[in-house]
């Protein structure tokens, strides 16, 4: 096995996991698993070009990034997005999640609970995908995949600045939309988000 070769399969190996969360997170599931297939197709061809002026993994983060937005852009996969929004809207319309018992107040069993905070963990991404592309990918690559603003702006090839402002409204945004369409409580308790309740 050449060098490259072994170079390549490190690279799988450390990133693969990390580009797949961070494309579900950014279009879902449905189309996660092969976009990431074909990313590491691109890295394995680029590879040979990539000369270390940025870090590997803004290297790769950019790629990932690119492919990304070129598949978010198709009107194929917006197509796909507009029924899969819709069918969710109907589906959350008709159940409102609790953690307590509606009559007697009491706390919900963990079993139960579990259920509704993957719920609630859908709902958020959910409203996550519907952030305007550049807003989305500075909160994903934030919050969910823990770069620095540097290293965002470094991979989004924007300014610091650019990426602090659009990090605050992309904050907004979800604060809004969890305030105007969720239970309080999953505003005020929100694991999943944390940070958004700082800043």
């Amino acid at each position: 096995m050449s060098g490259a070769e072994l170079e390549f399969e490190q690279i799988y190996t450390d990133f693969r996991p990390k580009i797949y969360r961070y494309l579900i997170r950014m279009m879902g599931e449905l189309e996660a698993e092969d976009l990431t297939q074909e990313i590491f197709v691109k890295l394995s061809q680029a590879l040979k070009t990539y000369r270390g002026e940025a870090k590997l993994s803004t290297w790769i983060y950019r790629i990932a990034t690119n492919a990304a937005l070129d598949r978010l852009r198709s009107p194929k996969f917006q197509a796909v997005e507009n029924d899969f929004t819709e069918t969710r809207r109907i589906a959350n319309g008709e159940t409102e999640i609790m953690d307590r018992n509606t009559w007697t107040g009491e706390q919900i069993p963990l079993v139960e609970s579990q259920v509704y905070r993957k719920e609630m963990a859908e709902c958020v991404q959910e409203y996550i995908r519907q952030l305007p592309e550049s807003y989305r990918m500075v909160l994903v690559l934030s919050h969910m995949e823990a770069l620095g603003n540097q290293e965002i702006a470094d991979v989004l090839g924007v300014t610091l600045e650019t990426v602090k402002i659009r990090l605050h409204r992309a904050r907004d945004l979800i604060r809004r939309e969890l305030a105007e369409n969720c239970p309080s409580y999953w505003v005020v308790d929100n694991e999943f988000l944390p940070e958004l309740k700082r800043e």
